[in-house]
């Protein structure tokens, strides 16, 4: 056999073993063991950093079912996040719930092959074709385990393709490390100097007292509303074509993850907009979601867009009160705002609310500082989003030729000895 050609097998076929996590909800602590759902596979990688924790008897509990290890893939198969997948590179302990666990069959599949065979265009447009459910879109277990797949036969090949890609991932894997580095020391730097109240000359100033407590003399309480303005969005009717594909970036809440927004997933035109609530907000706005699944998480908007009506664009009145205090006020309080959210069925956090929300007014002066300290830390995050936005997509322009087997890697010159996981 040809060592570029395919072998066709159903998924299961591939694999040991296609499972999903559990289906309980165990109690969840503070610490403990990572509790991993479909939310937290974001841009293909594992959030660890923002997940729940259980217990380590519940955890052996999960894991009877379906222990995710090193060299697996995770397809969230559930949900929003529905075609969601990252290819597990780590050896800690974790459990999933309502995530598909692929272990592959190293004998016929290389690992990383077969999880860039998952995050290719064709399995995912396959799979989401087949999707049920409007509210909650799902695919089952069975229907992954017998879905059809072609790959390629000869595991070296697999290898050589999955280096190949690998190369991109690695640098986009190396400058989101960097991102977080960035992202917490603008957050220290917030907490250090408006929480603590550790900020530049502080050993000067006298603390007074305040509704909020003990705070530095010359700080003021305010309402949120008197830093900032505040304005939601709007959706244009599905059912009129000429709303969509305009020159706009149309935000939808499942788009915001606490970075900048470099692009978006639809565009709507002027007409559009004239006929909706959604409005033009200018670039460097920071944008909060107010209620679904993304409640309360954020972001800066890199160019002009507008949003749906699930966001809140925050628009500051005064230019030292810019992005970098509001992006990490709301962040730091984010569990306060969400807590204060109101309704049954679904959460929501009113504009009413975020107008009222106390907050500290410190000096035009510290504010200034604050700029000269966290916007070049913004701007570098920015500059890294940007950097791997445009090496995921020369790597996504490569695979499917890769996968397919339009592009021959037969006679490259290719070590393979990468890190696979369990092979």
């Amino acid at each position: 056999m040809n060592k570029m050609e395919k072998i066709r097998s159903t998924l299961s076929d591939a694999c040991f073993l296609v499972t999903d996590g559990t289906h309980d909800t165990p109690k969840t602590l503070e610490s403990g063991i990572p509790f991993i759902k479909a939310k937290e596979i974001v841009g293909e990688i594992i959030d660890f950093e923002n997940c729940e924790y259980i217990s380590y008897e519940d955890h052996l509990k999960v894991i009877a079912r379906s222990k995710p290890e090193k060299g697996d893939t995770l397809f969230a198969h559930i949900g929003a996040s529905l075609g969601e997948a990252a290819f597990i590179k780590t050896n800690i302990e974790f459990s999933i719930k309502n995530i598909a666990l692929f272990k592959p069959n190293s004998s016929k599949i290389d690992n990383r092959y077969l999880f860039y065979y998952i995050i290719s265009p064709k399995f995912q447009g396959e799979i989401k074709s087949r999707r049920t459910g409007s509210a909650q879109p799902f695919v089952s277990l069975e229907f992954l385990r017998n879905h059809p797949i072609e790959y390629h036969h000869n595991v070296n090949t697999q290898r050589k393709i999955a280096t190949i890609l690998s190369v991109y991932d690695d640098l986009i894997e190396n400058n989101h490390r960097r991102i977080k580095i960035l992202e917490k020391m603008a957050q220290m730097i917030y907490r250090e100097w408006f929480v603590n109240f550790c900020f530049p000359g502080h050993e000067k100033v006298k603390m007074v007292k305040s509704e909020m407590g003990m705070i530095p003399e010359g700080w003021e309480v305010v309402n949120f509303s008197e830093l900032y303005m505040t304005s939601s969005g709007g959706t244009p009717s599905r059912k009129v074509a000429g709303y969509y594909g305009g020159a706009h970036p149309w935000i939808k809440t499942r788009e915001l993850n606490d970075g900048f927004i470099l692009e978006t997933e639809e565009t709507i035109t002027d007409f559009g907009m004239q006929k909706s609530s959604a409005k033009l907000f200018p670039e460097n706005t920071v944008i909060l979601a107010i209620y679904g699944a993304t409640i309360g998480k954020l972001g800066i908007l890199s160019m002009p867009a507008a949003t749906n009506q699930a966001c809140v664009a925050i628009l500051p009145k005064e230019v030292e009160f810019g992005r970098a205090f509001a992006f990490l006020f709301l962040r730091e309080n984010r569990d306060k705002l969400i807590g204060l959210g109101q309704g049954a069925a679904q959460q929501n956090i009113s504009q009413v609310v975020l107008k009222n929300f106390p907050t500290l007014r410190p000096p035009v002066i510290l504010m200034q500082e604050l700029s000269v300290m966290v916007e070049p830390l913004l701007d570098n995050v920015r500059n890294l989003q940007q950097r791997n936005a445009n090496l995921r997509r020369t790597r996504d322009l490569l695979l499917p030729k890769l996968i397919s087997g339009e592009i021959d890697v037969e006679d490259l010159d290719i070590n393979s000895g990468i890190n696979n996981g369990h092979t």
